[in-house]
């Protein structure tokens, strides 16, 4: 980390480092970019040192040992140039990002929250879910060969496939489920820390195990969509966690399930809700997915300009000089 001066009279912890650039060899800015690069990364986590079950640590010796490329001084500030610009890139999309999560949880208050609603005049309904919803049964699986297992993530981030854990059958062990596209899932153990989700197209015939229930929504009185953004508000599904049952790892009971109270409107309001809900929602995935493709290309051109595969332009090194 390059210090600026920012802080007056500071003092900094004796897990940290200080150390003085030679200007007449290398900038700043150069060195604070090579010091953050994929390069030095590996070869500080192969002279890292530590015992079993602790910290790694590097010492003095090793940080004065890391092998620096250096181009000329000039050609040193237009690659740190080139560099901040894409974290100027980075950093402003980052802060969208961030604006655009705020107006979503923003917009989630306002457009799923009774009271904002039955000010408006519109005819808002609180049921429990068992009113328009059930739980799926489904039949166990003799066999999970050949099936991919589905995890349901944390933090409404919704349904994936997990290559990770190769699901097995024992006897004492859970049963598992096979579930199409379009399945709205619910982990038991987590729904208050947002674990929930609806099966997508490309996952059409995962499997789980019986701590994920399933709901068969009732088309005729709810919206799958408005469900999900009515779970996804933080104020509903962290206050779940006060009902959840269990001595160890709580969870949440079918039964439990189906006696969580939403709040709705008719089901056309509640499909407007959801258009608008998401089109903020993939507004904020492409401008996540634009940051990325930054963060890739930015990681892409530093491990062939700071090891000197590839060059700067003489004409744009000699601006620098």
């Amino acid at each position: 980390m390059l210090f600026r001066g920012e802080i007056e009279n500071c003092s900094y912890p004796d897990l940290l480092m200080r150390f003085s650039v030679d200007e007449t060899q290398v900038t700043h800015e150069y060195l604070e970019g090579y010091l953050r690069s994929s390069i030095v990364r590996t070869y500080i986590q192969r002279s890292a040192s530590g015992t079993s079950g602790s910290m790694l640590k590097i010492n003095k010796s090793t940080v004065e040992k890391i092998p620096v490329v250096l181009p000329t001084l000039p050609e040193q500030k237009a690659i740190a140039d080139l560099l901040s610009t894409w974290d100027e890139a980075i950093e402003k999309t980052e802060r969208l990002i961030h604006v655009k999560e705020k107006r979503f949880k923003s917009l989630l208050r306002e457009l799923i929250s009774e009271p904002r609603n039955t000010q408006k005049g519109a005819k808002w309904e609180n049921v429990k879910l068992g009113q328009v919803c059930k739980i799926a049964s489904k039949e166990k699986l003799s066999s999970v060969d050949g099936h991919f297992l589905l995890t349901v993530k944390l933090h409404c981030l919704g349904i994936e496939r997990n290559d990770r854990i190769a699901p097995t059958l024992t006897e004492r062990g859970r049963p598992y489920y096979q579930h199409k596209s379009g399945d709205f899932l619910i982990g038991r153990q987590n729904f208050h820390n947002g674990g929930f989700g609806i099966i997508p197209p490309e996952l059409d015939g995962g499997i789980t195990s019986n701590a994920i229930s399933c709901l068969i929504v009732n088309k005729s009185k709810l919206s799958k969509d408005f469900l999900w953004f009515h779970f996804a508000n933080p104020d509903y599904y962290k206050k779940v966690g006060h009902v959840m049952d269990g001595t160890g790892q709580k969870e949440l009971s079918d039964k439990q399930i189906l006696q969580l109270k939403i709040c709705l409107p008719d089901l056309e309001k509640q499909n407007q809700i959801a258009k608008i809900l998401f089109s903020v929602q993939h507004e904020i995935n492409l401008l996540k997915q634009l940051a990325e493709k930054y963060k890739t290309q930015k990681r892409g051109l530093m491990q062939k300009m700071l090891t000197g595969e590839w060059r700067v332009k003489q004409e744009i090194v000699k601006c620098r000089e």
